[in-house]
């Protein structure tokens, strides 16, 4: 009789304390202190014995991954209790938050190698601190230089090719990094303001939970298109207003030149 109602149990998806820890790798100790500290609700109980649910498993993970972020388990303990039991739905949430923008692999490059792609053969120390600052690269332990965006990379060694200086191209990066700054920050105010805020205002109802993270997920792409967009018609702008000034400019008589010899 028992072994029939814990294999109707798992069918249902319900797990007892021992096979809760099998899943998540966790000690049935810990499972338990976790449950004593608030991290877990208690399990559902038949007879003498408890049973878990996915619940139980996305509580364990979210606590992970907060735990990852440098989170102690009272404060784990705070955000879990305001969430009003969503745990999968805000572990669904807290990873869309926490990935990626866009899935580009860094590249390692050695000293040298870094130094010919800036076509100077020794790297400029106070650059590559400045470069550093900016988050476009990191220098590791052993002396190589991991290049966080490639795509950056290629861009700066391009304008390299054609003669700006390596100086220049960190300086341009410096400002890009400013703007870009500006742009992303009115992104996530529009996602907080329009999004966020109406759904925790509306006590952050369970069934809203995934089309906030449709939101966020959404806006990603969505925000690299305007702005590529945008960033297309200002360039057209500028690139005519300049190209004006410089035939105004060519169209001028220079100094010291076209005067009648007497």
């Amino acid at each position: 009789m028992a072994s029939e109602t814990k294999v109707a149990a798992n069918a249902d998806g319900k797990m007892t304390i021992g096979e809760l820890a099998q899943r998540t790798g966790m000690t049935i100790r810990n499972i338990r202190a976790h449950q004593t500290r608030g991290l877990l609700p208690p399990p559902e109980v038949h007879g003498r014995t408890g049973y878990y649910t996915e619940e139980h498993v996305a509580r364990i993970e979210l606590t992970r991954e907060m735990q990852a972020e440098g989170l102690n388990l009272e404060a784990i303990r705070r955000v879990l209790e305001s969430t009003g039991g969503s745990s999968k739905e805000m572990v669904d949430f807290a990873r869309a938050v926490r990935a990626p923008f866009e899935d580009e692999t860094p590249e390692i490059f050695g000293p040298a190698d870094f130094a010919e792609s800036w076509q100077t053969k020794t790297i400029d120390e106070k650059l590559l601190r400045k470069a550093e600052k900016l988050g476009v690269l990191r220098v590791l332990a052993d002396g190589n230089i991991e290049v966080i965006s490639p795509r950056l990379h290629r861009a700066a060694s391009r304008m390299i090719d054609f003669g700006v200086s390596p100086a220049a191209a960190v300086a341009l990066a410096a400002k890009l990094h400013e703007h870009a700054d500006a742009v992303a920050r009115a992104y996530v105010d529009l996602f907080t303001e329009q999004i966020w805020e109406p759904f925790d205002k509306a006590g952050r109802p369970d069934e809203d939970w995934h089309k906030v993270t449709e939101a966020l997920e959404g806006l990603r792409p969505l925000a690299s298109d305007a702005l590529l967009a945008m960033f297309q018609i200002t360039m057209g702008e500028e690139t005519e207003k300049a190209a004006e000034q410089t035939l105004t400019n060519a169209g001028k008589p220079q100094r010291g030149r076209g005067r009648k010899r007497r």
